[in-house]
């Protein structure tokens, strides 16, 4: 039995080091917005390279909250990649602003630069890119997208903590990022948390006040905010769990490297990342026309798998008749891409095992 993701055995490591900081937490009296969240925020802006770091309640609430701040909202426009999970979206219509879809490299699954810039109108405000799996997108052609007509630039770096780009660490790529704690990130909490970083002085100001109810000085309400703060406890994990973040995805290189290697030669798409990444692989996703015959086989020999993600967002009942443009990669990927097992605690002869399931199949097909 090898589980797609085994959370108990994924913390395992980090297990006496969580126990002391859960208690040192209680000990303390003191659960939100205290000193674990203050000294987690200094620390993973410096992790990423950035001067401010904001936690925050999750990775939905860290990307609505930029846009917020940034003050995008009704009328204005974002551009999006097609491919990606559903909160990239939601961030952008929950401040009322139009998400614009932007089909995916066929290569990477990240957005398509190509395709960006005659996506762009008078209305657009931003461009949100994902680093989808835990690789980077191309930010450096992004970036002199963005520049050349004034628009933002986002990072959605929800599955890519630790991943880096011609050197640099994502986060500190675009004009601000957003990401998730969620327990199965490569930085997961033990619930659910998120955070934002960015250079912009001014931005993470306002964002403390947004995430606090509007407030910085307490029962003075200076916007109409929100409630979305990270908590001590789950800033107390996430300080255990940083200090071993590059290990981790150390690790996650290598399994990564033992699947590329072994399913090398096969009628599939392997993963494929820009010149100058460092991918964290927070997802192992191959793309496969024989899907529901790989997943059957994968099932019947207790290996878990998922698919990251069945349904595109245009395609979700939440854009039902919305006016969208073709999207012809997203919606190949939706039929082809299967997640394969993908943790740092994997061994050579589990990788193996799932590899060979593969070559069982596609040597039928």
């Amino acid at each position: 039995m090898i589980a797609f993701l085994d959370l108990k055995r994924l913390n395992a490591f980090y297990k006496s080091e969580i126990d002391a900081a859960i208690s040192r937490v209680l000990d303390s009296g003191w659960y939100v917005l205290g000193k674990e969240v203050a000294a987690f925020e200094e620390e993973f802006a410096a992790y990423c390279e950035v001067e401010y770091c904001v936690g925050v309640a999750n990775g939905l609430d860290a990307l609505y909250l930029i846009l917020r701040g940034m003050g995008i909202g009704s009328g204005d426009e974002v551009i999006v990649p097609s491919n990606t999970f559903i909160a990239t979206w939601l961030a952008v219509s929950q401040v009322g602003a139009q998400p614009v879809p932007v089909d995916p490299d066929p290569g990477t699954h990240n957005i398509d630069p190509n395709l960006v810039e005659r996506a762009i109108t008078p209305r657009t405000r931003a461009i949100l890119a994902v680093h989808l799996y835990g690789q980077p997108a191309d930010m450096w052609t992004l970036r002199e997208i963005s520049q050349r007509h004034g628009l933002r630039l986002i990072e959605d770096a929800a599955q890519a903590h630790g991943a880096r780009l011609g050197g640099r660490s994502v986060g500190g790529l675009g004009d601000a990022a957003g990401f998730s704690f969620y327990p199965g990130k490569n930085l997961g909490a033990m619930g659910d948390g998120g955070a934002i970083v960015t250079n912009d002085a001014s931005l993470a100001k306002r964002l403390r006040m947004l995430r606090n109810y509007g407030s910085e000085v307490k029962y003075q309400h200076e916007v109409a905010g929100v409630n979305s703060r990270l908590d001590e406890i789950q800033a107390a994990i996430l300080r255990c769990k940083l200090s071993g973040l590059d290990v981790d995805n150390a690790a996650r290189r290598r399994v990564a490297h033992r699947y590329l290697q072994g399913l090398q030669g096969l009628p599939m798409g392997l993963p494929q990342a820009l010149a100058g990444a460092e991918p964290v692989w927070h997802l192992m996703v191959v793309c496969c026309p024989q899907r529901e015959q790989i997943q059957k086989a994968l099932t019947e020999a207790g290996i878990g798998h998922l698919v990251h993600y069945p349904v595109a967002c245009h395609r979700q009942g939440a854009y039902a008749g919305g006016n969208w443009p073709a999207l012809p990669v997203a919606e190949r990927l939706q039929h082809e891409v299967l997640s394969l097992p993908m943790a740092p605690y994997l061994s050579d002869e589990e990788v193996d095992s799932v590899v060979g399931v593969i070559r069982f199949v596609l040597a039928k097909a």
